[in-house]
């Protein structure tokens, strides 16, 4: 269940806020509170990233639109994502079963994707996975198209989730990244947005190999 509202505008540069010109949006935006509940349209969900002091550009991360499948096709052309991801999109039939998947997501609860966009060009996907059965722990994941990698597009996207994912769904007290051991590119984000490691999983189908499971505990209320 997503929860209406959540904290007040955070002290810290890197947070999550509703884009401004969104859907039932007003031109001159809001604070970082969310204002999704049931009767609202997931599609009004949308967050904002701040640029960096260090020069790095805002990013808007936004549920998916078919208006995504092609740039979607071009970014999975990338063999090293196709390594990391089970669902590949290698033509239009593809992507709309791809959409179809966030979409159904979306209406059940167990699976809020979001694209991620540097401007208007779509460089990544986040999402906060759960169970048909509401637990207090849920599952964070994310991949970055090729040239978006190593900018810190990832770290800042899953931080973003992170937070927008605490505030907003109900009875969440906990979440986990996991990763293949030989993925240390996840390993170094897990560890930059806070996700502790916690163990090793051994190797089951359809994961050829050993991974790690990261963990963050949501904030205790002041």
């Amino acid at each position: 269940m997503l929860r209406a509202g959540g904290p007040a505008e955070r002290a810290r540069r890197m947070r999550a806020e509703r884009l401004p010109g969104g859907p039932g949006e007003p031109a001159g935006g809001t604070s970082a509170e969310s204002t999704q509940n049931h009767q609202e349209h997931p599609l009004t969900v949308e967050l904002r990233v701040d640029p960096t002091p260090a020069g790095h550009p805002a990013l808007g991360l936004r549920p998916w639109r078919d208006s995504d499948i092609e740039p979607l096709i071009g970014i999975y052309r990338d063999p090293l994502l196709r390594k990391w991801t089970r669902l590949h999109v290698t033509g239009a039939e593809d992507g709309a079963r791809w959409m179809a998947v966030q979409s159904d997501g979306w209406r059940t609860g167990q699976r809020l994707s979001f694209a991620v966009l540097e401007g208007d060009r779509l460089v990544g996907n986040v999402a906060v996975k759960r169970g048909a059965v509401p637990s207090e722990c849920a599952e964070v994941g994310y991949w970055t198209a090729a040239e978006a990698r190593g900018r810190g597009i990832a770290s800042r996207a899953v931080a973003a989730l992170t937070d927008w994912a605490f505030d907003t769904l109900d009875g969440v007290t906990r979440l986990e990244l996991l990763h293949q051991i030989d993925n240390t590119a996840s390993c170094r984000v897990a560890e930059k947005t806070g996700y502790v490691y916690r163990r090793t999983l051994a190797a089951r189908p359809p994961f050829p190999l050993d991974g790690h499971q990261h963990i963050r505990e949501a904030p205790r209320p002041r």
